[in-house]
């Protein structure tokens, strides 16, 4: 296995290398997290890869890591949430690459807060980034080259069934996306392009450190709240987005796939036994990085 801490070695997807070959996919909030690794991931299979957000720097960085690992990506800073920014950016990365295969809406963010300390403009800037802002990147890339060539979008989104408690403004959000993508799903269609959703439940991932450290005990008991005992990865939400990119999916529109582990399954009066064969994680991404919420002491 490669050396997650160095970055050394390749990714270890378990699709076929070639699988993108000629295609040019857009990677939203490329710059860390799921977005990183999906961005590496698509590379890694042929695509050309368009890194969209907000930090200059963090997709530079991202870049470079492809191009040591052999694969090729433009950067593209832009504030999803600005519509006129959104249609600048979809022209660049069309100029740039050509064509747009695919787009993974990856871009969001929110804060931890009880719905009564949320402010108007706290709520409406978590909305904006959560759901307007992945309503346009879908626009322009439908209207501007998918609605002529068709392509692939995947909106990715959260845990946010029955609710979500103390990020109720991102619930929201995620939710009006879910719907979004069936209504694009068939709005689209006609086209040729298929739009699905991915929920990725608690992930290990670089968002886990950016919460306040009275939220930590949280984070670290969430593996006991699901069935399978683990708290996810990276590269398991990548290999889903990949695979509703690919070809295999070629009749599968409207849809959201859950990586979540069963969490939400669980029920609150449920005794979860304890885990004695759990699945293995799938560790592909080779540039994997450690989340120090999660290191017990």
């Amino acid at each position: 296995m490669s050396d997650t801490r160095t970055g050394a070695g390749r990714y270890r997807s378990v699709f076929r290398p070639d699988l993108f070959a000629g295609q040019a996919i857009i990677v939203t909030g490329g710059g860390s997290g799921i977005g990183r690794c999906t961005a590496h991931e698509l590379a890694s299979l042929g695509a050309a890869i368009a890194l969209v957000g907000r930090k200059a720097e963090k997709l530079a960085a991202v870049q470079a890591e492809i191009a040591q690992d052999g694969g090729r990506a433009t950067i593209h800073p832009c504030d999803i949430r600005e519509e006129e920014g959104v249609k600048a950016a979809v022209a660049a990365i069309l100029q740039a690459h050509g064509r747009i295969d695919g787009l993974v809406n990856n871009a969001g963010g929110q804060f931890y807060a009880p719905l009564e300390a949320i402010s108007q403009k706290g709520w409406e800037t978590v909305v904006r980034t959560n759901l307007t802002g992945g309503f346009l990147m879908a626009r322009e890339s439908y209207t501007q080259w998918m609605r002529t060539n068709g392509g692939a979008i995947v909106n990715i989104v959260a845990d946010m069934w029955h609710g979500m408690p103390g990020m109720g403004h991102s619930g929201a959000a995620r939710a009006g996306m879910v719907n979004f993508t069936m209504t694009a799903a068939s709005e689209w269609g006609h086209a040729g392009v298929r739009v699905n959703a991915v929920a990725p439940g608690w992930i290990a991932s670089s968002g886990f450190d950016s919460y306040p450290e009275s939220v930590t005990p949280m984070l670290r008991s969430l593996k006991r709240n699901t069935p399978l005992q683990r708290i996810g990865t990276e590269a398991e939400v990548s290999a889903a987005i990949a695979f509703l990119l690919s070809p295999a999916a070629a009749f599968i529109s409207g849809e959201c796939l859950r990586v979540d582990g069963a969490a939400p399954n669980a029920k609150r009066h449920q005794q979860l036994a304890t885990a004695h064969r759990s699945p293995s994680p799938f560790q592909g991404f080779h540039r994997a990085k450690p989340v120090k919420a999660l290191e017990e002491e």
